[in-house]
């Protein structure tokens, strides 16, 4: 359970990557987000969040609750991954409707093998302006809720 407003909590930055996800103010001064700006690094550059899971029991369920925000132009596309699958993401979403915030939910089946770590992926975009944001990350155990 992660908000971002003490820190960024157990995620680390990848080292592999382009550029790293930074902590930015709230808009009502209520706490932090982890935000990439638009104009971080190139078009097409990556900057990845990631997050170790240790406790994760096999053949039961989890889900992922995080709240996301792709704000601007073109601002590029947000993944996430799940380690011990397959290299595409589970999740993705590659512009905003508008500039508010949404909830994401992926539902995680652990088999006998367990998912050993969570990773947000952001892929610059073309557009100059806005950022992606994460923030308000949960993990809960069963299914995930209806809206």
């Amino acid at each position: 359970d992660c908000s971002f407003s003490r820190g960024v909590c157990d995620w680390k930055q990848d080292t592999d990557d382009d550029f790293d996800w930074n902590p930015a103010d709230r808009d009502r001064g209520d706490g932090y987000y982890m935000a990439v700006p638009a104009f971080m690094g190139h078009k097409k550059d990556m900057g990845r969040l990631k997050l170790l899971l240790t406790d994760l029991k096999p053949k039961s369920s989890y889900c992922l609750i995080f709240s996301y925000r792709l704000a601007g132009e073109r601002v590029g596309k947000l993944r996430v991954f799940l380690a011990n699958k397959k290299r595409a993401p589970v999740w993705e979403q590659n512009k905003g409707e508008d500039e508010k915030w949404r909830t994401g939910k992926i539902e995680i089946f652990q088999g006998s093998e367990t998912t050993n770590s969570v990773t947000f992926e952001s892929e610059r975009g073309k557009g100059k302006t806005g950022e992606i944001g994460v923030d308000n990350v949960m993990l809960i155990s069963g299914l995930c809720p209806e809206d």
